[in-house]
């Protein structure tokens, strides 16, 4: 299978040289020249293992052994052998995707990326080092760093924003052992450190260096494709639980900064899942709710701190891959991507946009409702969620007290509460003094639901990776690497 970048439709690569490069050299995204056929029915009789491989062998077909490597991905890793189950809550479905190793939905694809990135340089041959460059808004980089650790033949270095992230997820990153492995704060924001990274991948294209770059964000497809195995898995469990019959559409809520998770679910759909619509939910940093409802987007606002901090974000990365599927327009998608990089602001045209509302909708939760949202379904239901899951929930009732739509809701739930305990524990009343890991103590207290094992040790483990560099630093600091 042939990919090409969301910016030309020439340079075609195949799909194990996408997962290695990452980022097309132009500064595109990869994606297949077009969606293969696939037996979604015959998916969904397998194990969560098993719908992985299908669906990865499909979209990644000249990576080899796909069951092994997605056995040695995630066997004996997660705290389920459904690696993401979903439970009833409500009126809602909660797709639960932080049963993973560091408690956050980013586990499912990082835990499968090293495998295909290793599977991937042997089939092409490449002998030297892979160097992979990450930016995090917090979930990534413990989750890239976690599965990429004394991985042979490649190195990680994942940037955060000083500042920027929970005190819980810092801890996380900065306790990271591993010989290959090293992590910087930025001086600045998540977009500030995703644009470095970016530019950092165009300052050496045609350098001479002692290694490869490749990416562990979204914006390499070998990230993005193990992420649709969730809508899958999901939709499996609505039938084994009678609540669907085969065929049946089903909406999913997703909570999203960088458009990766929402995008996987319209992949699903491509792919013949029977998704409805995708309800893409906000924070107050509220870009994508405004893009999809005008078709105008603009980064051109304050970065707001909030207590979601993994959906703090202004440039949504992905959103370019939605952008080319629906006008399969590569000219059009490189001369929006040129306007919002020179301007801050790019509006899609009327067919454009009435194509994007058409499968997806739009809303946004600031704290102060995501906190309400966290301790009515606390109240209500006994289910503990974190601050992003509580913006997906809060967005989905929105949409369906907006629209009147029936079908089956799934509300994807990318954290622990525990990776955000001050957030939750203000929500539920409770008293917020001390660390965040007293707080997560408290809170266990307070609800009688267990921190997970992962969290729980982080306290005083010593801290390893302590560089706080300028954005403009970024560069020299990987040189030396």
């Amino acid at each position: 299978m042939f990919y090409h970048s969301t910016r030309c439709p020439q340079g075609h690569v195949d799909s194990a040289q996408a997962v290695l490069e990452g980022l097309a050299p132009d500064g595109g995204l990869y994606m297949p020249q077009s969606i293969p056929a696939f037996d979604w029915q015959s998916c969904l009789g397998g194990t969560s293992l098993e719908m992985s491989a299908a669906i990865l062998s499909a979209l990644l077909p000249d990576i080899p052994d796909m069951p092994g490597l997605v056995s040695r991905a995630y066997a004996g890793k997660f705290e389920t052998e459904d690696l993401t189950p979903s439970v009833p809550v409500g009126d809602f479905r909660i797709l639960e995707l932080f049963r993973g190793p560091t408690s956050a939905f980013k586990d499912v694809a990082l835990s499968m990326l090293p495998q295909l990135l290793t599977a991937a340089k042997t089939v092409k041959g490449v002998k030297e080092d892979i160097l992979i460059l990450t930016a995090t808004s917090g979930d990534t980089g413990k989750a890239a760093l976690e599965g990429f650790r004394d991985v042979p033949g490649v190195r990680i270095c994942v940037f955060y924003p000083h500042g920027g992230v929970s005190q819980v997820q810092r801890a996380q990153m900065v306790t990271q052992e591993g010989g290959n492995v090293a992590v910087c704060a930025v001086e600045g924001n998540f977009d500030d450190a995703q644009t470095g990274v970016k530019d950092i991948f165009a300052a050496c294209q045609g350098r001479a260096l002692p290694f490869r770059l490749s990416s562990a964000n979204s914006i390499n497809i070998g990230r993005l494709a193990p992420q649709i195995m969730y809508y899958f898995r999901a939709y499996r469990d609505l039938l084994d639980s009678g609540k669907i019959s085969l065929g049946q559409e089903v909406n999913f809520s997703v909570p999203t900064g960088n458009f990766g998770d929402i995008l996987a679910g319209y992949l699903a759909k491509l792919l013949g899942l029977p998704v409805g619509t995708l309800i893409c939910a906000s924070n107050a940093n509220n870009v994508l709710t405004d893009f999809i409802r005008t078709g105008t987007y603009d980064r051109r606002r304050p970065l707001v701190k909030t207590t979601s901090p993994s959906m703090d974000i202004l440039v949504s990365s992905n959103l370019e891959r939605l952008l080319y599927l629906l006008s399969n327009d590569t000219a059009l998608v490189s001369r929006l991507m040129t306007q919002l990089k020179e301007q801050g602001h790019y509006t899609v045209p009327r067919a454009l946009l009435e194509a994007i509302q058409s499968r997806f909708w739009a809303s946004c939760c600031d704290d102060v409702r995501a906190a309400k949202t966290i301790r009515r379904v606390w109240e209500a239901h006994k289910y503990l969620c974190d601050p992003h899951t509580a913006a997906g929930w809060a967005a989905a009732e929105d949409y369906v007290s907006e629209t009147g739509d029936g079908r089956p809701m799934v509300v994807l739930s990318t954290a622990s509460p525990y990776k955000f305990p001050a957030a939750v524990l203000e929500a539920l009343g409770g008293d917020t003094s001390g660390s965040e890991f007293a707080q997560m103590h408290r809170l266990s207290r307070l609800t009688q639901v267990p921190i997970p094992g992962n969290l729980a040790n982080l306290e005083g483990r010593p801290e390893r990776h302590t560089d706080v560099i300028p954005k403009d630093q970024m560069l020299p600091y990987v040189l030396n690497l």
